[in-house]
Order: structure tokens, then sequence, then C-alpha cells
């Protein structure tokens, strides 16, 4: 496979000397597309050695036979590691100054980008506006890690590890390609975590992102349905292509955004992490300390799951998230089958939440319950990974339905329907 492996001006692009590595040991011929500041880090020789291939940053070597369009069209994958602020924002812009920005320009195969930066830099609003804008045109832009930044600074900017970035790129173009068995289909998933007020200041809410509900709005996108994602406090940059958004605040917004769409579903998905209490009363200005403590009177709020399965039609899917984390009174599938029978939905996903699994940008494991708490499935590995199994079983029931409910006639005595 031909790789197209563009290193931008940071810090981290050492590492990319290592994903170039592994990427000529797995067999891929690649070529080095730096830019001029990154080239500061790591130098021509480096590159063109561990390559085997020539390197330019500029747009006016190999112009005989127009390199900057040539390396694009040729390319099977791109990969950018690392994708500082200054090269995704020029990317976001669609400009062409430099070699790796007039490639980016060309290409039609997957991207993959890997940020590096300053956790401040990360999180300006500039930042996220261009990764959005860069996913929002297919572009697949990876979290950064949190830890050891440049200096003595540590939070999220951090290059992800070369075997991370490698395989999530491969990934891109080794993964099968998906079927349309949702074309014609409706559905809505909720995500996030939702938050109630206590002042104009103050929120309780969770640690949910998002990003499995999120997943699950893209799988199902891909596969053809017609998909409704309501966000409840998702980060923007999170939010996937194709999909319309509706952004939600509290479980009260979450409930309402649900139940009028509901009636046009033929899936309902409630991945979102939903506060089960809110404060009673909600203060007009910000509480003060006091030096006596704090006092909260908190009153439940509905239970909107339960609610979408007990008002759903006869042919709906409303499928259900469980996260829990077990204790002295059961196991997290004992709770999980309780809650199964309880709520009412056709399918509940069940997941342990902490210890590095569950909420954030980390491994999920979930077991697939029906609403008599029997296993029906079992998936584990990336947020995508599990979107996939979950949206898998989605599509098997629909389809079980849908031949139950083939009209006798057509049925009795037929293998196969006319059509």
């Amino acid at each position: 496979m031909r790789v197209v492996l563009g290193v931008a001006g940071g810090i981290a692009a050492y590492k990319s000397a290592l994903l170039l590595r592994l990427l000529r040991e797995a067999g891929h011929e690649v070529r080095v597309v730096p830019t001029t500041a990154a080239l500061e880090f790591v130098g021509v020789p480096t590159w063109e050695a561990l390559s085997g291939q020539p390197v330019t940053a500029s747009v006016f070597d190999g112009t005989d036979t127009v390199e900057h369009v040539r390396i694009g069209r040729q390319a099977d994958l791109v990969i950018v590691a690392p994708a500082t602020a200054d090269l995704m924002a020029r990317a976001a812009a669609g400009m062409a100054n430099d070699l790796l920005t007039a490639t980016l320009l060309t290409v039609t195969c997957p991207v993959l980008m890997a940020p590096a930066m300053h956790t401040e830099m990360w999180q300006h609003p500039a930042t996220a506006a261009n990764v959005a804008t860069l996913r929002g045109r297919g572009t697949h832009v990876m979290e950064p890690e949190v830890g050891r930044l440049t200096g003595a600074d540590t939070g999220p900017g951090r290059l992800p590890e070369p075997e991370a970035i490698a395989a999530a790129a491969l990934a891109l173009v080794e993964q099968p390609e998906r079927t349309a068995d949702l074309a014609g289909r409706r559905v809505v998933v909720s995500a996030g975590g939702t938050r109630e007020p206590l002042d104009p200041v103050r929120f309780l809410g969770n640690r949910s992102s998002g990003r499995q509900g999120v997943a699950i709005a893209a799988e199902a996108a891909a596969r053809g349905a017609d998909v409704t994602l309501v966000a409840a406090n998702v980060d923007a940059a999170l939010l996937p292509p194709d999909v319309e958004i509706v952004p939600v605040e509290s479980t009260a917004d979450l409930q309402a955004a649900m139940r009028e769409r509901a009636g046009r579903a033929d899936v309902l998905v409630m991945a979102a992490a939903v506060a089960d209490y809110r404060p009673a009363t909600v203060a007009e200005a910000k509480v003060k300390k006091s030096g006596d403590g704090l006092v909260i009177d908190l009153v439940e709020n509905p239970d909107i799951l339960a609610g979408l399965a007990r008002e759903a039609r006869p042919e709906q899917v409303v499928v259900g998230f469980a996260a829990e984390t077990g204790d002295a009174a059961g196991s997290v599938l004992e709770h999980g089958r309780a809650k199964a029978r309880h709520k009412g939905a056709d399918l509940l996903a069940v997941n342990q939440v902490g210890n590095g699994s569950g909420f954030g940008d980390v491994p999920n494991a979930v077991v697939i319950l029906d609403r008599q708490g029997a296993v029906v499935g079992e998936v584990e590995g990336t947020k995508a990974d599990v979107a996939r199994g979950l949206v898998d079983a989605v599509g098997a029931l629909l389809d079980t339905r849908a031949a139950v409910d083939v009209p006798s006639e057509l049925s009795a005595g037929a293998t196969t329907l006319p059509g």
C-alpha cells in the first residue's frame, strides 16, 4: 500500500520516525512529506534513509512530474503526525502553501490526522472549529493523549503512540465495507451527559463524554440510516458528519427532544448518561459559601428509557445503556438483568465503567441483553467496535420483525418473496 506520511512542525516529530519504521516493516511504501518547520526537528537525511524515498517540503521541487498533484493521486492512505494547530488550520481553510497542504487537497483516499500541541491550543475554540470542519469533510482526527508535554506542562495534547496511530490509520483502509442494511430507516440516538442546574454557575452532572453515542450515530449513518443525534453537552469536535444534531442540556430537554422524534423513528438508542436526580430548586443567583456546609434537596428525574419503551410501537426497536460498577448487592451483569426487566427496552447494553473502561476516550465492553435479561451478544474494543456490534444486533432484530410481519398470503407455501 502507498502511504503518505505528512509531518508538521512540532517537537513530537521524532515519534513520526518510529511510525515510519512501523509502516515500512509492515510492508508499506511510505512517502514522507514534511513541512519546512518539521525539518527543523527531524532533517531530510533521516526521512530519506528511513523511507527510501526522496523528501522535500517545497511545491517547486519535482515540477516536471507535478509532484504536488501526483503524490496525492497515487496515495492509498495519508497520515499526518504530528498534526499541529497551524497545519490543521491551514488544511481546514483549504490552503496549499506547501507540499503537504497541496497534497491534502488532491487526495481522495482516507486521511488520518494525529494532533499534537499544548493543551491551551487544543482546547482553543479556533482549533475545535477547525477539527469539526475537517471531520465534517471526512478527515479522521484522533483525540490527543493526556500526558507530559514540552517542558513541565501536562494535559491533553500529547501525540498518540506510533503503534496506536498506525493501527487507527490502517483500520481505515482494512475494515470491511459496511452494507446499507439500514437504508430507509430513521434512527434517533442520544449521547453525552445531562446537566442539572444548581444555580447560574454550577450544575450536577456525570463523566460521560458522548463518544459511544456519537460512534453509534456515525455507524448507523454509514449503513444508510437517516440519523438524528440528540447531544447532551457533547464536545462539538466529536460530532459526526451526515447526522442531524439536536443539542440539549438537562434531562427535561433530552426527554422532550427524544419524545418529539420518537413517533417518526424506527430505532431509538438511549446512549446518553441521564442524571437520576435534579435539585428541587434552582437558585437565581450564585450560591455563596457560608461556612456551615450546604444541603441540596434532590428530586428524581423521569426514566426516559422506560417511558420510550412503554410508548414504543410494536415494530419499533428501543435500545438502552446501563453503566454499572457492581457492589455488595450484585455484579454488573446482575444489576443489568434487573434493569433490563424493569426498563422494558428491546435491547440493553450493559457496560462496566471505571478502571480505564467506559467513560471517555477509552475501550469499552458491553453485554447485550433482551428485555427478559437474557444475553444475546457481547462486544468489546474501541467505541467504534462496540457501535458496530450493537448496530448489528439492532439490524438483526429489525430483520426478524420484518420477517414476522410478512403477510400470510405471501409467506404460505413460498420459499422466496416476489420482486
